[in-house]
């Protein structure tokens, strides 16, 4: 393997990418070109292989953590490849999952919930980019007689690696006004939501033909 500084200025990954656009590079080069430089102890071309590496065994799923192991690569490296890697899913990779910014958008995909005969209570797992993860049912029943508990909200949430989250139930009666029980769930799961670090962006109540923002 080739240290960059033996490898021609022309056929260097940023010089190469300069002339050529980025297609022309390799996914080692690619990496060559983000990491930049390397270090008294390592070269980049060496950094750039064990950071591949990851990449090839963890795909999207790879973490800071993981990151962390690669001799050579600090904290502003790694912040600097996992947000381009974030960049690079949110805007240039085609995904076809809603993004449910409101709760208008939020009450649209609860149609599965409206008409049923007994208390839904699903949550939804965004990303960063307030995409839609997934959307699971978390108990059934009433919330007088099933309570919520936090923890049974926040375990797929935690780990879906989930940005923020999206709370729902259907009220059977049709009155979708906010009992005192869905006023304190709400209170409660944002709270723990701050601990947590996984925002509670709504709580909402849908009924047949409505709903409300608790």
């Amino acid at each position: 393997m080739k240290k960059i500084r033996d490898i021609s200025k022309q056929d260097r990954p940023r010089e190469k990418l300069q002339a050529k656009g980025s297609g022309a590079l390799s996914d080692f080069e690619l990496l060559q070109a983000l990491i930049g430089s390397g270090n008294k102890q390592v070269d980049v071309s060496k950094i750039a292989k064990d950071t591949l590496k990851l990449f090839q065994e963890y795909g999207a799923n790879i973490t800071y953590e993981q990151l962390k192991n690669v001799n050579g690569l600090g904290p502003a490296r790694i912040t600097e490849i996992l947000s381009a890697f974030e960049l690079s899913r949110r805007y240039l990779i085609d995904d076809e999952r809603p993004i449910i910014d409101s709760p208008e958008k939020a009450a649209a995909q609860l149609s599965d919930i409206r008409d049923k005969k007994q208390e839904y209570f699903v949550c939804m797992t965004l990303d960063g980019a307030n995409r839609l993860i997934a959307k699971r049912t978390i108990t059934i029943g009433t919330l007088n007689a099933s309570l919520v508990h936090p923890r049974e909200v926040f375990a797929d949430a935690i780990t879906d690696r989930a940005a923020s989250i999206i709370v729902a139930h259907n009220h059977p009666s049709g009155d979708t006004n906010p009992s005192q029980a869905d006023i304190d769930l709400t209170k409660r799961l944002k709270e723990a939501g701050k601990l947590l670090g996984i925002n509670v962006l709504d709580h909402i109540a849908v009924s047949k033909n409505d709903f409300m923002k608790i």
